[in-house]
């Protein structure tokens, strides 16, 4: 297991450099975290609105759910790719910026809604296509999830614990702030 690990390692830090020698990403430009953060948003709206909607709504199907992350995936590349070359930068569901980018040379404007802004109406419209989907089918789906209310009850034990981590996280703030 140790010398899978080392070559994984090397392996992993034999593409990291292909891929970062000519920045063929383009991370360069924007920084690794808006980097991540940008193709994150990508799938992560979908896989919120199905663990939501799975988990606190009994009636969502697992055709929605399908249809959900698809959903997810399809708003956030047209928000984040095309929404402001077909509607422009001005709308009422977001306001695109304007900047400059250079690419092999030449300056490029480009146009880009927020990816925050992205991955919020990529949500939205998730939801709404799982919640539509879910009221076509069944009112009762037998598959879902049986949510106890006990299962969201604190022993007092525990309840202590957070109580005192609250206390000591406060006295730490209140000192070193």
């Amino acid at each position: 297991l140790v010398w899978t690990g080392r070559i994984t390692v090397v392996a992993a830090m034999i593409v990291a450099l292909i891929f970062t020698w000519e920045d063929l990403l383009g991370i360069g430009g924007e920084g690794g975290f808006t980097f991540i953060q940008k193709y994150t948003g990508f799938i992560s709206p979908g896989i919120l609105a199905m663990f939501l909607l799975g988990m606190f709504w009994k009636r969502t199907t697992g055709a929605a759910a399908v249809a959900g992350v698809l959903t997810g995936f399809g708003m956030s590349v047209l928000f984040n790719n095309y929404a402001p070359r077909l509607f422009g930068k001005e709308t009422w569901l977001y306001t695109a910026y304007e900047y400059t980018k250079t690419v092999g040379g030449v300056e490029q404007k480009m146009v880009e809604i927020p990816f925050l802004i992205c991955m919020g109406w990529s949500f939205f419209f998730t939801v709404l296509v799982m919640v539509l989907l879910s009221l076509l089918g069944p009112k009762d789906n037998p598959k879902a999830i049986a949510i106890d209310s006990s299962m969201f009850k604190v022993k007092p034990a525990t309840m202590g614990l957070i109580v005192m981590t609250l206390i000591l996280l406060s006295a730490i703030y209140i000192k070193f702030w």
